[in-house]
């Protein structure tokens, strides 16, 4: 009895291997084209410094208080007549961080030693201006810091405080 050639429907394992690297170059090819876009996509920061940072509830900061924020990278200071100014942390001398010394009661430049007391005014060392500061506003008892829009001062002005209405 003779065999009888089988016939096959469907694909061959040669076809199927190569619908399969098809399949896989696609998908490298389409994930690198997401990536690209997403890389020439410009970026708008929220939440985080460069954007609007949400310091926390406007009763978070008692009267004197000097308090860091780390997401906008600045301090907000609380004055004695309930006024808010939010400083950056950076001094205008040569762009250190400046830490406040609480012991002291003043910022000071670990780098050259510039001194700045809690209204970013400068009281020693070779920075040549006050701390730059932010601007604030209320949102639903929020305190919120523009990052986006420091802003540099020759001297402290009473214009340069916020006061929640």
């Amino acid at each position: 009895m003779a065999r009888q050639p089988i016939e096959r429907t469907g694909i061959t394992r040669r076809q199927f291997i190569g619908f399969a690297w098809m399949a896989t170059l696609a998908g490298m090819i389409g994930q690198a084209g997401i990536a690209l876009l997403r890389f020439l996509k410009p970026s708008t920061p929220q939440g985080g410094f460069g954007g609007q940072v949400v310091a926390g509830n406007l009763e978070e900061f008692t009267s004197g208080s000097v308090n860091y924020i780390l997401q906008a990278r600045c301090y907000i200071v609380r004055l004695e007549d309930g006024g808010l100014l939010a400083l950056w942390q950076r001094c205008t001398h040569l762009g250190c961080t400046v830490p406040w010394r609480a012991e002291q009661g003043q910022f000071n430049c670990p780098c050259h030693s510039s001194l700045f007391n809690r209204l970013g005014e400068v009281t020693g060392g070779p920075a040549p201006r006050p701390l730059d500061y932010f601007p604030l506003r209320l949102e639903d008892g929020k305190l919120i810091i523009d990052t986006g829009k420091p802003t540099q001062r020759g001297q402290f002005d009473l214009a340069q405080v916020f006061y929640a209405g």
